[in-house]
């Protein structure tokens, strides 16, 4: 990127050094100094007068923007952009640097490609790290010496760490500041700080850079032990401890309650399944059997209710004979003397035909 950016504004170099194209402007106001948070932005003004031909900004020597009178700004980066104001005897050209990086720290320079006509500045990019103390309250004996320890992470610089007690800065003797560098360029500080408790304070630990515009912080409460705060944080937590078994209890129990409620809902749908079940198989069987009735009548057809048996109407048609009389002796003697008995008709039955009917339905 850096050598396609050369390559670009190399004419335009070459270009303005010719002769008879340079006639006697120079820089009024060149940059100056900023210090700026990684992220942020970073401002320069660099201001001309009349006349001017090309003006070139370059961060740590390399050209990162350039600005033809002609044409205008040309920029070949997205985080280097600028704005130009303009009056009737003087230009000024704002370099605007987006995100910043600690890459981008260094020297900022307005060149107008003169003999000795450029101004310079320089950038400060600064990180803002962590900053914690491991216990934000403890409890320690009366007359007893303890260390607090305060730790700062991932900073640039290495930040400026000192010690407050109850909104009064305490003594640097108290105190041991020791830094480190990591392997990313980022520091590291580790602040621990010595004193004898007499009675509840609250220590705060500061960490400063330029960048910043209040320190970062951070603070601890010192109790000394059987001391009547120390109760008071003992039956807060307590307390509180209380307050949370007691919303941990409710949502168990609501959650219980849902799922008694769903089984005895699961049960009753699968019960009532079961009898609807148990009525459409009696509805089935009523009508196979209503079905194989119907079949049976239309097979062997109805019942004849006025049908009579044959033994029955053969013996209420067949006449009964009486009994003769007793005969007497001349009965007797007449009847020897032979008879002619009449003739009996062959043709004549005295068993009636035996006729049966039946209907069918």
């Amino acid at each position: 990127m850096e050598r396609f950016q050369k390559f670009i504004l190399l004419p335009l170099i070459l270009t303005s050094s010719l002769p008879g194209l340079s006639f006697g402007y120079s820089i009024i106001n060149g940059p100056t100094n900023a210090t700026v948070l990684a992220g942020s932005e970073a401002r320069f003004n660099c201001t001309v007068s009349a006349g001017w031909v090309i003006l070139i900004w370059l961060s740590n020597g390399n050209p990162v923007l350039t600005v033809i009178n002609s044409q205008g700004a040309i920029e070949t980066s997205d985080r280097f952009t600028s704005q130009n104001y303009t009056s009737d005897s003087e230009f000024t050209s704002e370099l605007i640097i987006q995100n910043t990086q600690l890459s981008d720290s260094g020297k900022i320079e307005c060149s107008i490609q003169q003999t000795s006509e450029s101004s310079f500045a320089f950038l400060s990019v600064q990180v803002n790290g962590s900053l914690f103390i491991k216990n934000s309250t403890l409890t320690v004996k009366e007359n007893r010496t303890v260390e607090i320890i305060c730790e700062a992470l991932g900073w640039a610089p290495a930040p400026n760490i000192t010690w407050m007690t109850n909104d009064s800065f305490i003594d640097k003797g108290s105190y041991v500041t020791q830094q480190s560098q990591g392997s990313n360029g980022l520091h590291n500080a580790l602040s621990i700080l010595t004193l004898t408790l007499m009675d509840t304070e609250i220590l705060t630990c500061l960490a400063d850079i330029e960048a910043l515009r209040n320190p970062q912080n951070a603070t601890v409460t010192l109790i000394p032990a059987n001391s009547p705060l120390e109760n008071d944080y003992s039956e807060d937590n307590r307390s509180t401890w209380i307050i949370v078994l007691a919303v941990v209890l409710s949502l168990v129990g609501i959650i219980l309650l849902i799922i008694i409620i769903a089984v005895i809902v699961r049960c009753c749908c699968q019960k009532g399944k079961g009898s609807t079940y148990q009525n459409e198989i009696r509805k089935i069987s009523a009508e196979k059997k209503k079905d194989g009735d119907l079949a049976n009548r239309k097979r062997y057809g109805s019942e004849n209710q006025g049908y009579i048996p044959e033994e029955l109407w053969n013996t209420e048609q067949i006449p009964r004979i009486a009994p003769l009389p007793p005969m007497s002796d001349a009965d007797l003697r007449t009847s020897s003397v032979p008879k002619v008995q009449p003739q009996r008709h062959s043709n004549y039955r005295i068993i009636p035909k035996k006729i049966r009917n039946v209907t069918l339905v």
